[in-house]
C-alpha cells in the first residue's frame, strides 16, 4: 500500500506542477461491477459476496521525450465472476507502472511494459480487461532502430501474475529487417524477422528439469502488387508437461509452431487463407501455470483462427485453441492443425445484385483438428504426423450478406453451420462426442434524424445435440447519439428446462464518459475476444460499466 500511495503522489505532483507549463497528463478510469442475485430458474445461488467489482485507474504524464505512468486496480470485495478470484479477489494496489524515454532511434521502458515479437506467436504481452488478462512484463524493454531498415528489440523481466510476478524470468531479442529497403528493391516488399525468447526458472533441486527453456523463430513476409504472403516457424526447447499443476513425468518434449498466410486484395475483392500447425506449443512464464483456465502467465499469443462472431447464438459454439500435449489414460492430445479461409466481395452499385447502394458478401470457412498421433501412456511416448487424419475439433462455414436498401435502412443476413467437439465447449476431454448446429441471423437497422436509430436482430439455432434449439432476439433504440436502450432474450426452447436468458439495459455517453447498465441472465460458457477465450459461469444480476477518458 505504501508503494501505491508513493507512486500516485509522485504522478499527481508532476501533473499539478508541470502539466500546464511543459507537459500533459492523460489517462482513464474503468469500473465494471455486478450485483448478483439468486435465480432458481438457472440453479444459480448468489455467493456471499453478492457485489463484485473490477476497477482500473490509469494515469500517464508526458514531458517531451519522457513518459511515466501507473495503473491502479481494485478487486473489492471480490473479482467479477469468471475471473481468477484467487489471484485478484479482495485486493487493491498499484498493478503496473513504467518510465519511458523515446526518440527517433531509441525507445527504452523500465517497469511494466507490453511487447510483441512478429505476430505474437512466440511472444506477446498485452492487456484485455474483458478477459481478465494482463501479462505485462516487469523489467526493461529496449527498442533500437539501427538503420531505417533494421529494428531490434530486447526484453528482460518477469511476467505479471495478479499483483505479483512470475517465478520464471523472461528474456528475448527480436530483429526486423526490410530487405527491400536494404537492397533498394521497389517491385516487391520483403520483410525478414527473427526472434529468441527464453524462460529461466529454478528447478528446486529436480535435476531432470531444464533451468532454461527457449523458443527460436523466424518469419518472412512478402507484398507484391495486390498479393501478400507470410510464413512464421518456431521451435521450442524440450520441457516437461504438466496436468492440473502436476508434472506428469521427468521426460522432456520439444514443441513446434508453423503459420502460413496468403491473400489477394483489391477494390471490391479480398481473399485470405491461413494455415497453422501447433505441436506441444504451450509456453508459460511459470511451468506450473501450464493449462490454467484463466490464461494467466501465457508468454505467447495463440488465438482461435476462426470467424469472430458478434451475435448471441453464433457465440454459443466457438473454438478455443488446443496447443497442449497431454498423455493420460482419460485424454490424449498433442496439438492442433487447421486452416481458415476468407472471401470478401462487393457487388457494384447499379447492377442487379448490387442495387442502388451496393451489396457486400463475405464467406468464411475454418477447420481445426487434433494432430494425428500415436500414444504410449505407460512409457509417456507419442509420435505425431505433420498433418495426417486427426480427430476433428471444429469446423464452421459462414455466409454474410450486407445490404443497404436506402440511406437510412440497411440489413445483414448471416448463416453459420458449425461442428465442434463437445470437450471444447465444456472444457473436458476431447474426442468423445460432437455438436452440430445451424444458425440463421437477420439484422436490420433504421436510422432517423437527430441521431435516432432502431436496430432489430432475430436469430435461430437448430441442433439435435447438446441443448437442442435456441431462438433469440434483440431490439435496440438510440434516442440520440448519447442515449441508447435495448432488450434481448435467448430462449433455449429445445432444452430440458426451456430457459430464457433475458437482458435489458442501456447506455449514456457524454464527451469522454460512458455509463452502461444492464440486468438479466448470463448464459454460461466460453466468452471470446480476438480468438482468446475464458469460461463464464451462468449467473443473474445487475451489471454496470463506467469508462472515463481524460
Amino acid at each position: 500500500m505504501k508503494k501505491s500511495l508513493f507512486l500516485i503522489t509522485i504522478l499527481f505532483q508532476i501533473y499539478f506542477i508541470n502539466a500546464q507549463e511543459t507537459g500533459y497528463f492523460y489517462g482513464g478510469l474503468e469500473s465494471n461491477s455486478q450485483w448478483l442475485q439468486t435465480d432458481e430458474g438457472i440453479n444459480f445461488l448468489a455467493p456471499e459476496d453478492q457485489f463484485r467489482a473490477n476497477n482500473y485507474i490509469l494515469m500517464n504524464y508526458n514531458l517531451g521525450k519522457f513518459t511515466a505512468g501507473v495503473q491502479y486496480e481494485s478487486y473489492l470485495p471480490s473479482a467479477l465472476l469468471g475471473y481468477d478470484d484467487s489471484t485478484y479477489g479482495n485486493q487493491n494496489d498499484v498493478a503496473t507502472y513504467y518510465f519511458n524515454y523515446k526518440d527517433e532511434t531509441l525507445d527504452i521502458t523500465g517497469g511494466y511494459f507490453y511487447e510483441q515479437f512478429g505476430s505474437g506467436l512466440i511472444l506477446r504481452s498485452w492487456e484485455d480487461r474483458q478477459l481478465g488478462l494482463n501479462n505485462a512484463l516487469k523489467g526493461i524493454n529496449v527498442k533500437f532502430n539501427a538503420t531505417k531498415d533494421l529494428g531490434i528489440k530486447a526484453v528482460f523481466g518477469q511476467q505479471r501474475n495478479g499483483f505479483e510476478v512470475s517465478e520464471g524470468t523472461i528474456q528475448g531479442i527480436d530483429a526486423d529487417l526490410s530487405l527491400s529497403g536494404a537492397l533498394n528493391i521497389e517491385s516487391v516488399d520483403i520483410q525478414l524477422g527473427g526472434s529468441y525468447v527464453a524462460r529461466n526458472q529454478d528447478t528446486n533441486g529436480n535435476e531432470a528439469l531444464p533451468t532454461t527453456v527457449a523458443a527460436y523463430g523466424s518469419r518472412l513476409d512478402l507484398i507484391f502488387n495486390n498479393f501478400y504472403a507470410g510464413v512464421e516457424a518456431i521451435v521450442k526447447d524440450p520441457d516437461v508437461i504438466l496436468n492440473e499443476g502436476q508434472i506428469s513425468s521427468n521426460k522432456l518434449y520439444d514443441g513446434t509452431a508453423l503459420q502460413v498466410n496468403a491473400g489477394y486484395a483489391k477494390k471490391g475483392l479480398g481473399i485470405n487463407a491461413t494455415f497453422r500447425r501447433l505441436e506441444n506449443f504451450s509456453f508459460y512464464a511459470d511451468r506450473y501455470a501450464e493449462g490454467n483456465i484463466y490464461n494467466q502467465q501465457v508468454i505467447n499469443y495463440v488465438p482461435g483462427l476462426t470467424k469472430q462472431q458478434d451475435y448471441l447464438l453464433t457465440n454459443i459454439y466457438v473454438y478455443n485453441p488446443q496447443p497442449r500435449l497431454i498423455i493420460e489414460s482419460f485424454d490424449q492430445r498433442s496439438g492442433e492443425v487447421g486452416t481458415q479461409f476468407d472471401l470478401f466481395y462487393s457487388f457494384k452499385k447499379g447492377t442487379s445484385l448490387g442495387g442502388k447502394y451496393g451489396t457486400k458478401l463475405a464467406m468464411n470457412f475454418s477447420y481445426w483438428g487434433g494432430l494425428d498421433s500415436e500414444y504410449n501412456i505407460e512409457n509417456r511416448w507419442y509420435k505425431a504426423k505433420f498433418i495426417g487424419n486427426g480427430h476433428q475439433l471444429f469446423r464452421d462455414i459462414n455466409f454474410e450478406v450486407k445490404k443497404k436498401w436506402s440511406k437510412e435502412w440497411s440489413s445483414v443476413f448471416t448463416y453459420q453451420n458449425v461442428l465442434v467437439d463437445k470437450g471444447i465447449v465444456e472444457g473436458g476431454p476431447l474426442g468423445h462426442s460432437s455438436i452440430l448446429a445451424n444458425i440463421g441471423v437477420i439484422e436490420t437497422t433504421k436510422r432517423f434524424d437527430n441521431g435516432k436509430a432502431a436496430r432489430f436482430v432475430a436469430q435461430h439455432l437448430w441442433s439435435k445435440d447438446d441443448r437442442k434449439n435456441w431462438v433469440a432476439g434483440v431490439f435496440e433504440y438510440n434516442f440520440s447519439t448519447r442515449l441508447a436502450a435495448y432488450v434481448a432474450d435467448n430462449w433455449n426452447y429445445g432444452g430440458t428446462n426451456e430457459i430464457h436468458y433475458y437482458s435489458v439495459g442501456g447506455s449514456y455517453s457524454k464527451g469522454n464518459t460512458r455509463l452502461g447498465l444492464n440486468y438479466g441472465r448470463q448464459r454460461g460458457g466460453l466468452i471470446c475476444v480476438g480468438g482468446v477465450c475464458r469460461f463464464v459461469p451462468e449467473n443473474t444480476g445487475l451489471s454496470a460499466n463506467l469508462t472515463v477518458a481524460f
